[in-house]
């Protein structure tokens, strides 16, 4: 016979794996709230720009919310397609640094985009994967937006952003495997090198 101090032990068990069952999130529901608490946050953030001015640390803030959940490496490794095989650890990690600080560097240059009414779809999940279909109001007119994401170490990150079915990685994909197919990649860092020293001096 148990006794009384054990079964109470035993029922406040139970009652916390009740609790944490009923609070366990299903995957689509993590990504969506993801994304929705992820918009909020911008939207609040950028709402203290004001029309682009505002602190140097409400910009930095603002900086800070849109890139530090986006997957550089992937979209980057995507972007590059076959060539990113061909090359090393060394020049993947500089490509995927010099990449983030461009994408950071203009992430402020248009904040209507971040200002629009988001209204989520759906939510479609296989494994790692994720697939968001939003409808975005931008200057009045209805765009459908999608966001591509993937789970690492029990964290969504998203990787791509497709935009009326123009993906940015897509996007990114062309202009770049274009410019090393005619010029090689040490040349393409130098652009993007150059690209990148123009932003840190406000150009």
């Amino acid at each position: 016979m148990p006794s009384s101090a054990h079964s109470a032990i035993c029922l406040a068990c139970i009652f916390t794996l009740a609790v944490a069952s009923a609070h366990a999130q299903s995957p689509q529901a993590e990504v969506l709230s993801f994304l929705q608490e992820r918009d909020r946050d911008i939207k609040r953030a950028v709402s203290k720009l004001g029309g682009g001015v505002g602190t140097a640390e409400d910009r930095r803030r603002a900086e800070a919310l849109i890139n530090d959940r986006i997957d550089f490496r992937e979209m980057g490794r995507l972007s590059l397609g076959k060539y990113w095989a061909d090359l090393s650890a060394d020049q993947r990690a500089d490509f995927v640094d010099t990449f983030r600080a461009i994408v950071r560097g203009q992430s402020l240059s248009d904040l209507t985009v971040y200002e629009a009414a988001v209204t989520f779809e759906s939510v479609e999940v296989t494994d790692d994967k994720a697939h968001v279909y939003t409808t975005a109001t931008i200057d009045g007119a209805k765009v459908e937006v999608s966001y591509l994401l993937r789970r690492v170490d029990g964290e969504w990150w998203l990787y791509d952003i497709i935009l009326d079915d123009v993906g940015t990685v897509e996007g990114y994909s062309i202009s770049f495997q274009s410019y090393i197919r005619k010029r090689g990649f040490e040349s393409f860092m130098a652009s993007l090198n150059k690209k990148r020293a123009s932003l840190d001096a406000g150009g």
